[in-house]
């Protein structure tokens, strides 16, 4: 395969070297010019597969090329750089369509991923998202979830109280969604409510209703969640939140199927199938007293157990894959796909948030993420591994890296950590100096000829 090309404009020869030894580096064939005046003539005589331009320079306007660039070539990716940084420059490049936008001054190795980046999505020519996953209510291909699957199936015509057990995040009220769908009471009401979300004093109203004047504030009769729920389906998320009192009269209506509203006094009957949930060990909350014993037996007629995301990462590829498409119709972002490096760091993370976390990421990358293809690059930090090493020293990770060196037996090392430790300060320094050599030199002890001269040896090496 032929190396990829980049063309770079900016009107700074300090910038455009800067550029050019980085990219060489990494094997990137480059062409710099000086100015955007002849952008045609060059992409025409170059051909690159993505250009990295400045936005201000004397003669040419990036923004200009840019619309332009759009019309002529809409799947070239363009980087716009720039000095001169603000909110409204910002926003105007994404919306001329700029692959990413990178001020000035920048640190050479974000440059360099973002023009990989850049390079991959045009060589790779993703022209259209991954086919949608089918619709359905919920996915996943490990045996867990077809465990599941074939459990939520035999209860399809049961009335039995169900219990589901997961972590946060693992979609226990999908699962309970997806009882009262498949279930005989599919035309009739689904009512949720989550305990732990309830104040104490409410939870009872909440359930059961209250009448008229029944305490201070209740100026009419209220149907409560049980009324509600008739010949339909209540699910109790965080069951396990539920106060003791409460307890004791929710036995009591999945027994006779009666209750009283709060300052009532006549009977009401009710035919509502019972889902509850809770992350919690039931189990334990009983042994502590925090939770009734013969409740918990009433309830785990049917226990169901979500496996958390981290049990099932064969899952992760299909549904991360689905939640971008739900994002990209919802959000009407333009066609995006994830690489398999992405996925397979998805897969490695251990989802802390299950797959509500998941979710969220995937809807974070489909807005933030710059090109057509999603890498790796592209993840947040909790998730990347930028923060690996957070705390730690220059002197320590150097140290680290001369360590590794020395297991492998490599030679040379104190003159290639020179070489490499000169080349970081000069691009460090000149881009934070915006390409001026002497003010470049004076920030690093040198005099100006002496950057010059590393420069020219750094190039030839």
């Amino acid at each position: 395969m032929s190396q990829p090309r980049l063309l770079i404009i900016d009107d700074d020869d300090s910038i455009r070297w800067v550029l050019e030894k980085a990219t060489a580096k990494e094997n990137i064939s480059t062409r710099s010019v000086a100015s955007a005046k002849n952008i045609e003539l060059a992409i025409d005589e170059f051909k690159p597969d993505a250009v990295i331009s400045d936005i201000r320079m004397p003669d040419s306007d990036g923004m200009e090329m840019l619309a332009e660039l759009q019309v002529r070539s809409p799947d070239l990716p363009v980087i716009i750089m720039t000095a001169h940084s603000d909110l409204e420059t910002a926003v105007a490049a994404f919306k001329g369509g700029a692959f990413e936008y990178l001020p000035k001054p920048f640190d050479i190795e974000e440059a360099l991923q973002i023009i990989k980046r850049a390079l991959s999505q045009a060589r790779s020519n993703v022209k259209e998202v991954s086919e949608p996953t089918p619709e359905t209510e919920m996915l996943g291909e490990s045996a867990s979830m077809q465990k599941l699957f074939v459990a939520i199936g035999r209860l399809s015509r049961s009335n039995a109280t169900v219990l589901i057990n997961g972590e946060t995040g693992t979609g226990k009220e999908l699962v309970a969604k997806a009882l009262h769908r498949h279930s005989l009471r599919s035309d009739q009401p689904f009512i949720a409510l989550n305990m732990a979300a309830i104040p104490r004093e409410l939870v009872e109203s909440e359930l059961f209703g209250h009448e008229k004047g029944a305490f201070t504030g209740a100026n009419q009769h209220r149907r409560g969640r049980f009324e509600q729920a008739n010949n339909g389906t209540l699910f109790l998320d965080e069951i396990g939140d539920m106060p003791l009192d409460i307890q004791t009269r929710l036995l009591r209506v999945l027994e006779d199927g009666a209750f009283y509203r709060v300052g009532g006094h006549t009977p009401i009957k009710v035919d509502v199938r019972v889902v509850a949930a809770t992350h919690q060990n039931l189990n334990e909350q009983v042994e502590k007293g925090d939770f009734r014993e013969d409740l918990f037996h009433r309830l785990n007629v049917i226990r169901l157990e979500l496996p958390a995301l981290r049990e099932r990462a064969e899952d992760i590829p299909i549904l991360a894959r689905h939640f971008l498409h739900q994002a990209i119709d919802e959000l009407a972002i333009g066609n995006k796909v994830l690489t398999d490096a992405l996925v397979e760091r998805l897969q490695a993370y251990h989802w802390p948030g299950n797959v509500r976390q998941l979710e969220n990421i995937c809807r974070w990358l489909a807005v933030m993420s710059s090109g057509k293809e999603i890498d790796a690059g592209d993840l947040p930090d909790e998730l990347d591994g930028k923060s690996a090493h957070k705390g730690q020293t220059w002197q320590q990770l150097m140290a680290m890296e001369v360590a590794e060196k020395l297991k492998h037996d490599d030679d040379n090392i104190a003159e290639v950590f020179q070489q490499d430790m000169e080349r970081v300060m000069i691009e460090q320094a000149l881009l934070a100096c915006a390409g001026h050599k002497q003010k470049a030199a004076q920030r690093l002890g040198w005099g100006r000829n002496t950057i010059s001269r590393k420069q020219k040896q750094l190039l030839d090496d």
